[in-house]
């Protein structure tokens, strides 16, 4: 889940305890190897590009993240990464990428539809003609909001050994196809908790698509899990491969 609370430097530092290597993190990084220069979008930490570096990748690595706090912690890793700070709308880059990534469903934040369409066109222009812009956005016909209630209280332990404990709780009602909800961060050694407002937006296939095609794409494969199961009304997620038409 997007956060970006996660701008806080204490906070920074427990997004990847929150958010550890998983299904999600394998399915990009095939895509990654597989490509000479890639641009992950929201990169945050910047794990999949690290491990996607510690597995031999030689090419060209780009992450941008808005966030300074995130990428102090990408950059305390020694390697050839390149961490620029900003996001779609103050960095440009013209035909350089092979593959362009979104994790973490930070496709999501893109609320308005100027602001989508902006930047959809500045991943199109990254990419070279072909090139391959991969993300997931959850289908909002599983509802998965419904389960962002304050009574699923998430406890991990935090870079100073001390509990942290997580929950979120969404603003009623819920309003057309964005949610709005305050996630909330607590420990026994800090003064008060930290919380943050955050709206997501959840497109169904069929606007998504739409989207995408003005925007000089097509829909090359979609999936409703990272087992590659077949995007169904049902599926929890919509994980799109879309390709840069010439």
């Amino acid at each position: 889940m997007v956060d970006r609370s996660f701008a806080d430097l204490s906070l920074a530092a427990l997004y990847d305890i929150l958010n550890p290597w998983g299904p999600g993190d394998e399915f990009y990084l095939g895509f990654v190897m597989r490509a000479d220069a890639v641009l992950d979008v929201g990169c945050g930490t910047g794990q999949l590009l690290r491990r996607a570096h510690g597995a031999g990748h030689r090419g060209r690595l780009v992450g941008l993240d808005p966030a300074a706090a995130m990428l102090v912690q990408a950059r305390r890793r020694a390697d050839a990464v390149e961490w620029v700070l900003g996001d779609l709308r103050t960095r440009q880059w013209a035909g350089e990428f092979d593959l362009v990534v979104m994790t973490g469903h930070v496709f999501e934040v893109l609320v308005c539809d100027e602001e989508l369409r902006a930047a959809l066109e500045s991943v199109r222009g990254a990419l070279r003609p072909g090139g391959r812009f991969v993300f997931e956005t959850r289908n909002p016909k599983a509802r998965a909001w419904e389960g962002w209630t304050p009574e699923r209280v998430r406890e991990v332990t935090g870079p100073e050994g001390c509990a942290v404990r997580v929950w979120n709780e969404v603003e009623r009602p819920v309003l057309s196809d964005r949610v709005t909800f305050t996630e909330t961060y607590d420990s026994d050694i800090w003064k008060r908790p930290r919380v943050s407002r955050t709206t997501l937006r959840f497109l169904g296939p069929d606007n998504l698509n739409r989207f995408l095609h003005a925007a000089g794409f097509t829909v090359v494969e979609q999936y409703g899990d990272w087992e590659r199961a077949p995007l169904t009304p049902t599926a929890s997620e919509i994980i799109t491969v879309a390709g840069a038409r010439p």
